[in-house]
């Protein structure tokens, strides 16, 4: 069995493990320290809004030996307006340049003919009328929306509301970084980049219900035992599912890496760059929030019911007059980790710290084995 593999065995066995939750004010300062960041990106900055959301023309020629900065010169003194070029993989130009009409498109093209000495019948031009910009922009805006409340129903439905609330947060939070970066990075929004976007969102949601689904699986009857508080099993649950988490989105995302930076980087095909950065940061951001945003709001959320505050205080009580005779039960689950009035069945373990040690059980009904020798 490989190294990753037998990590892996450990973490889900309880042998080992990281304390997610208990650090869980790091991570949160951290994701907003990174969310302000992604804000500011967009207020400073703005996103550059692709032609098909706010109208205009693109134009593609065969390949020429212009580059690109003299093509944006020339593409902005024949139509007084911004443009952007990019250049494709078979040597041609892609020029876009928002806000002209058809009539303004016929002369930008003649004029681009002569600037670019290519042939006016080999220059292909694609005009966007303004209106349909904002179609596809609202179009595109109530599509994740409904996304948005689809998710949250299911959740709560299949789960339950605070797991819902939380996964909801994560995907908020996935959004904004996203966009962010866009921002920041200064690569245009294509339908390309909506495209993308959706696709992260779904990615980011199978890696928290897997964590949810483990998580509700070991808080079955958390309260008739007296072992374990809802955090520490939600880190077990988070521990356990970790290496699935890493394995994937690492798979993931060397395709994807592939696509921005050999395919949008080196061949320079600009509607890769469009949807491989969003599926690149989306996926990194996801993985990210699945495990250290989700899981631990669902705690802190949970840990504020009475039941459950009840529970944590009946723990730490027993633990408390455990140490105080000598024992210990504060270890990850291993088969006799248990109350004597407990099912082996009902136990529910937690990993509570970088490395377990072998439960040691009380002693009463089992000669000396509970006590520290």
């Amino acid at each position: 069995m490989s190294k990753l593999g037998t990590l892996g065995a450990r973490l889900h066995s309880g042998e080992i493990g990281y304390d997610f939750v208990g650090k869980r004010k790091i991570w949160y300062a951290v994701s907003i320290l990174i969310t302000i960041t992604a804000i500011l990106g967009l207020t400073v900055r703005g996103l550059n809004m692709g032609i098909e959301f706010q109208g205009g023309a693109v134009f593609t020629t065969e390949k020429t030996s212009i580059s690109v900065s003299q093509a944006e010169e020339y593409a902005e003194e024949a139509s007084g307006h911004d443009a952007i070029v990019q250049k494709l993989g078979n040597g041609g130009l892609r020029i876009q340049i928002a806000g002209i009409d058809t009539g303004k498109s016929d002369q930008i093209k003649q004029a681009l003919s002569e600037d670019l000495k290519v042939d006016a019948e080999k220059i292909n031009a694609d005009l966007v009328g303004p209106s349909w910009g904002d179609q596809v922009a609202n179009k595109a805006w109530q599509g994740l929306a409904i996304f948005m409340v689809l998710v949250v129903i299911y959740l709560a439905i299949a789960f339950e509301w605070r797991m819902a609330a939380a996964a909801l947060v994560a995907l908020i939070h996935d959004i904004t970084i996203t966009v962010g970066i866009y921002a920041l990075v200064g690569f245009e929004v294509t339908p390309g980049t909506v495209i993308g976007l959706l696709t992260i969102l779904g990615y980011s949601l199978y890696d928290t219900v897997v964590v949810f689904d483990s998580l509700k699986e070991q808080t079955k009857d958390i309260t008739k035992q007296t072992r374990w508080t809802y955090s520490e099993i939600a880190d077990r649950s988070i521990n356990g599912t970790l290496v699935r988490s890493i394995n994937t989105t690492v798979v993931a995302l060397l395709p994807v890496a592939g696509l921005l930076f050999i395919g949008g980087g080196v061949l320079g095909a600009g509607m890769l760059n469009d949807i491989s950065l969003s599926l690149f940061v989306g996926l990194a951001a996801g993985a990210y929030s699945s495990i250290f945003i989700a899981t631990p709001l669902v705690a802190d959320l949970k840990e504020r019911e009475p039941q459950i505050k009840a529970l944590r205080k009946r723990v730490l009580a027993k633990r408390a007059a455990a140490a105080a005779k000598g024992e210990s039960l504060e270890t990850p689950y291993t088969e006799d980790a248990y109350d004597e009035d407990e099912d082996p069945q009902d136990a529910t373990p937690a990993v509570v710290g970088p490395r377990g040690q072998r439960a040691q059980p009380s002693g009463r009904g089992r000669g000396t084995r509970g006590r520290r020798r």
